[in-house]
């Protein structure tokens, strides 16, 4: 009989799936990295669980704890998922600017939800980093998560998410395309590449409103750079540790309008029904298009499920509200 013990063993091992429509102007071969086939349909459950794993060892976190993360919606829920089976209460931390669907999927599977403002900044008592350092502090027997800085993150994509694209590619590998927020996942998995074959190309996906690109390119912290923004999971007003500058060769920034265009046209030219972050890495990879060749195979990874925004990117009305199409 072939069964996983519980839902965590289902995490990871997500299929590639070839692009067509989308990227018909790309001369090389484009492959997803689908990682909405995780249980809670996004890459983060990757790190969620070696994050618990790595706090128990350490005997940060005990049992019958509360796990407390600040979170736009998708560490929460892979967090959600540990905690249930490994006995934890969970406390999210979300800002207001996140979808609706977000907020319910993790009330639905147990978790306690607390709403931020998201036009402050990052140290301000309200905004959603303070906020879940307090929660902390005030909660007897929590662990913060701090997905941030905690390096566990990063360290869960170089030992899955990297080996695994380096397999399923037969190495043949040659660019490594991502939207960035926390820096895990393009951090943990360049560094595997990278180790693997020196002159595989990491590429980030940023934002308008975000630090990452003007900061890798001068070394600048510059504050002018941020502002707030729509596209949810990707782009930064902070510097998190987990963001290693040295595996990555580039970014580009996407506007919030094409990357909710670009999500729906995901969905209606590939079948990918994927989050707004996806929406962003495919017109980024679109942009980025002059630096591939037809001998290139060229892997972007996609973040999370567009069930968690159908009252937003899926919807016209908010769509033409937000003056993304006519």
């Amino acid at each position: 009989m072939e069964y996983a013990e519980n839902i965590l063993g289902t995490i990871g091992n997500t299929p590639l799936v070839k692009m067509n429509k989308t990227v018909e102007e790309i001369d090389a071969l484009v492959l997803a990295k689908y990682e909405t086939f995780n249980p809670g349909n996004s890459v983060k459950d990757r790190m969620a669980v070696k994050m618990v794993e790595d706090a128990e060892k350490k005997g940060l976190l005990k049992p019958g704890g509360t796990i407390i993360e600040g979170t736009s919606g998708n560490t929460g829920m892979g967090l959600a998922l540990v905690a249930i089976v490994k006995g934890y209460k969970m406390i999210c931390v979300l800002s207001d600017k996140q979808s609706k669907e977000k907020m319910d999927i993790l009330r639905a599977v147990g978790s306690e939800v607390v709403v931020c403002p998201t036009d402050v900044e990052p140290d301000d008592p309200r905004s959603y980093y303070s906020t879940s350092k307090r929660l902390a502090e005030e909660t007897p027997n929590s662990w913060y998560v701090n997905q941030y800085d905690n390096l566990a993150n990063r360290q869960a994509h170089y030992e899955t998410t990297g080996p695994e694209i380096w397999k399923q590619t037969d190495g043949k590998v040659t660019h490594f395309v991502v939207g960035v927020g926390t820096g895990g996942t393009i951090s943990g998995v360049g560094k595997y590449l990278k180790e693997q074959n020196p002159e595989i190309k990491i590429w980030g996906i940023d934002t308008y409103g975000s630090v990452f690109k003007k900061y890798h390119e001068t070394g600048i912290f510059d504050e002018k750079e941020i502002y707030p923004y729509v596209t949810e999971g990707i782009g930064e007003d902070i510097l998190p540790k987990n963001v290693d500058f040295d595996v990555i060769d580039g970014f580009t920034k996407v506007t919030d309008k094409d990357a909710a265009v670009y999500t729906q046209k995901l969905a209606k030219e590939e079948g990918f029904f994927l989050g707004n972050s996806a929406g962003a890495a495919v017109k980024g990879l679109l942009q980025l298009k002059d630096h591939f060749t037809k001998d290139d195979v060229v892997v972007v990874l996609f973040h999370d499920h567009g069930s968690r925004y159908v009252g937003k990117m899926y919807n016209d009305d908010w769509m033409r509200k937000m003056g993304y199409i006519e």
